[in-house]
């Protein structure tokens, strides 16, 4: 009889510790719930000072930090940093290879090389019944390194820095829950990699009864490190998804039902936002169908008048094909079979930034980290000197303004004004 009442001795604290961590967890789900929810929503974007007409959008003056920051850091990163290829020559774009792979054949000889590469490259290297959401559990990310990542874009010079959040393959790099199976807490990582997540460790050791409960910590994210810089943290989405199958029927429908925004988009961005308070939202994958079918009036009046951002946020335009921007060439994401020839040399970064700023513009510099979380030295490199090189003539880039003409007539070469963002790849001159 000593011994049950010794050993229930030890167990009765569990009941307590299960008890507090369900609390705790139902807390964490309500708090979600009114985030989500019960946040200010889209109804009533007319009560607001931004109305939801471009009229009254663009008459919101741009936040002053984006103004004199000037220079930014883009990061491709997905589960097409896995099989991260594209193959040379063909101006491909290694974050598509599941397009590429699996999508129906475009019209033009571009695609079609792209998408003969991608089956070539899989039939030589996977079996037969390999899919494309296989290699989402080879995304492990296990040398990631959010404080050592925002270190490096500290040094490097940059004021802000933009994460892809979630592509066309419609993989989350937080724990959507309109992305079940399909985000980087669910498969992969199995981590939040743009935000906090909480994680309970609890465990009794019988050894004289050490006990330890209910203790969670803080799975390091890249938006708490890049803000504890100093620096401002913006995400990219994807308003589109390849082979989403809510978006596929409004496709078929011609745009003319909203399905695929009202049960997956709308509340996912939302709840980006709400989560994460990015200071710059880049939307794109909006170029199949109009603003109206994106609701893009809607939820940048929403974003402008009721969103914990609306005084900082800033966005890019591309929230449909009537209203957007436009854009080419190569890979975004880490490509395997890059050489070093395909990057941008540090003389060239230079001209690019000083053409940039002349006319007025930001200059926002990709680098695509490896899968498993690495940004590769060549990369690191091109960075550090960056920074160095800013460090003696920063002055002449942060907080300047164009001049009133675009070009020198008489020196060749030579910028002088003019308006713009432009945003290049360090890899192969790519530009947005």
């Amino acid at each position: 009889m000593g011994m049950f009442t010794k050993i229930g001795r030890y167990f009765k604290p569990v009941k307590y510790i299960l008890l507090l961590q369900v609390i705790f967890i139902s807390l964490q789900f309500l708090a979600f719930y009114l985030r989500t929810v019960n946040a200010p929503g889209l109804k009533n974007i007319n009560d607001g000072k931004y109305k939801p007409t471009w009229t009254s959008l663009e008459t919101r003056p741009l936040p002053d930090w984006y103004n004199d920051g000037k220079i930014g850091i883009f990061l491709h990163w997905g589960v097409y940093s896995v099989p991260s290829f594209v193959d040379v020559g063909n101006e491909g774009l290694g974050e598509w290879f599941w397009f590429y792979w699996k999508g129906p054949l475009q019209n033009g000889i571009k695609h079609r090389k792209n998408k003969e590469s991608a089956l070539k490259f899989i039939a030589k290297n996977y079996p037969p019944e390999f899919q494309y959401t296989d290699f989402a559990p080879q995304f492990k990310a296990e040398f990631f390194e959010p404080d050592k990542w925002a270190k490096l874009f500290e040094s490097s010079g940059a004021r802000y820095v933009v994460l892809t959040s979630k592509h066309h393959e419609g993989f989350p790099l937080w724990p959507s829950r309109w992305a079940w199976n399909w985000n980087a807490m669910d498969n992969g990582p199995h981590r939040d990699l743009v935000g906090m997540y909480y994680e309970f460790k609890s465990w009794i050791l019988f050894d004289r009864c050490l006990y330890h409960c209910l203790r969670y910590y803080f799975i390091g994210d890249l938006s708490k490190s890049v803000k504890k810089r100093g620096l401002k943290f913006g995400l990219y989405y994807s308003l589109y998804e390849w082979f989403n199958p809510l978006y596929l029927e409004d496709k078929r429908n011609g745009f003319r039902t909203q399905t695929y925004i009202e049960k997956k988009m709308m509340p996912e961005m939302r709840d980006m936002v709400l989560r994460y308070k990015p200071d710059l939202v880049w939307t794109d994958g909006d170029w199949d169908a109009p603003c109206s079918y994106w609701n893009c009036t809607q939820f940048l009046a929403w974003l402008y008048n009721d969103s914990p951002v609306r005084d900082t946020v800033v966005t890019n335009d591309r929230w449909g094909r009537d209203v957007r921007c436009k854009h080419d060439k190569e890979s975004w994401g880490f490509r395997r079979n890059a050489d070093v020839h395909d990057y941008f040399t540090m003389d060239e970064l230079l001209e690019i930034l000083a053409e940039t700023v002349s006319k007025g513009g930001n200059l926002l510099m990709n680098i695509g980290p490896t899968a498993d979380g690495r940004i590769t030295p060549l990369f690191q490199e091109r960075l550090l000197q960056l920074g160095s090189w800013l460090k003696v003539n920063g002055e002449a880039i942060y907080g300047t303004h164009q001049w009133i003409t675009s070009k020198d007539p008489v020196t060749k070469g030579v910028c002088l004004g003019d308006y713009g963002t432009i945003a290049y790849d360090l890899e192969r001159k790519h530009r947005y």
